[in-house]
């Protein structure tokens, strides 16, 4: 007769074989409903926990978990890099979880991160409070990295959102522009959030039109940049310039200007948030908004190894600026003209 496993009990409680694992270890992240369908399916099948199993949950695994949004973004990518390069430097190896930009993706993968006893996690979470309460309750030592979840005292590295924007703003409407289109990022992050009150802002500021009718709500994924600039391009009174909230946005919304014959720089001005390599590559290359996402990453495991060892580190906001290249030229018959 074979031993029982786990998975036996997991199925027997009608509850995933993570969630089993991390009731049978004590595990705070866990429910009392989950709690108790465990508990009662120990009894009713004899099931008893391996010693040297229970010896080893005690011990650290050297490992971290990373949660990213999307990783086909390029952002992500790199940020994924740094954390990983500097992460080898405390002896720790990564586990990365892609999101997809989708909350239950994203707690998937959280599940994963705390039943492999991850030392630490490292996420740029979507979401509310209730969305990260089970992480947040597990104990384990956890830093926010680009994102924040509000009412929380998880230490992050995140950029400064609000001075790259309105920089880009004051630029456009010093080369002669007043409509400038926003294709902004999901109101569920707080990045999408703070670029949008950033923006406004900007407008109220330089007195650029403030017109609910030149801002579309993305998802940062390129499809949602692609229905951004079509649905403001195809408006009766267009705008003169697109402003995206991230990269892959930005590179739904060159596609279509590239559909619709608009050179970018000539006839559109385009501003994009993130720098990374292929914009350079374009002709002419794009004005964007820039922040140090290698600094980012390092930071990022340098907070996370202090958590790890007990401390309580200070938050870091990593500043970000403006790239002025060939893609926001002077309005032609501006006021700069």
């Amino acid at each position: 007769m074979r031993s029982l496993t786990i998975k036996d009990v997991a199925e027997k409680a009608g509850v995933s074989v993570g969630t089993a694992s991390r009731v049978l270890s004590g595990h705070p992240a866990t429910s009392q409903e989950a709690r108790t369908a465990v508990s009662d399916a120990v009894k009713e099948l004899g099931f008893r926990p391996n010693a040297q199993a229970r010896s080893l949950r005690k011990t650290t695994t050297q490992t971290i978990g990373l949660v990213l949004p999307d990783v086909r973004n390029p952002f992500f990518a790199d940020l994924a890099h740094a954390v990983e390069q500097r992460a080898r430097d405390f002896e720790y190896l990564t586990l990365f979880g892609n999101a997809n930009e989708d909350a239950e993706q994203q707690d998937r993968y959280f599940d994963i991160m705390l039943t492999q006893r991850v030392d630490g996690l490292i996420a740029a979470p979507r979401g509310n409070l209730a969305d990260l309460q089970a992480v947040l309750d597990s104990g384990v030592p956890t830093v926010f990295v680009d994102r924040v979840i509000a009412n929380t005292k998880v230490p992050s590295v995140t950029p400064d959102n609000a001075t790259g924007i309105q920089e880009a703003v004051r630029h456009l409407t010093g080369q002669g522009h007043r409509r400038i289109g926003y294709i902004a990022g999901p109101q569920s992050t707080s990045t999408g959030r703070e670029r949008l009150a950033a923006y406004k802002d900007a407008l109220t500021e330089t007195h650029a039109d403030d017109d609910g009718a030149l801002i579309f709500l993305g998802d940062f994924q390129s499809a949602s940049g692609a229905a951004g600039a079509r649905h403001l391009l195809e408006q009766q009174d267009p705008p003169t310039a697109l402003l995206a909230a991230d990269s892959l946005m930005s590179i739904g919304a060159i596609a279509v200007c590239n559909e619709r014959g608009l050179a970018i720089g000539a006839d559109i001005a385009f501003v994009a948030y993130d720098d990374i390599e292929a914009f350079t590559l374009l002709n002419p290359a794009l004005t964007v908004i820039a922040h140090d996402v290698n600094a980012m990453g390092r930071f990022a495991v340098d907070l996370l190894t202090q958590v790890i060892a007990g401390e309580t580190p200070e938050s870091v906001i990593l500043p970000s600026r403006l790239i002025i290249r060939g893609s926001t030229p002077p309005l032609p018959g501006g006021p700069t003209q």
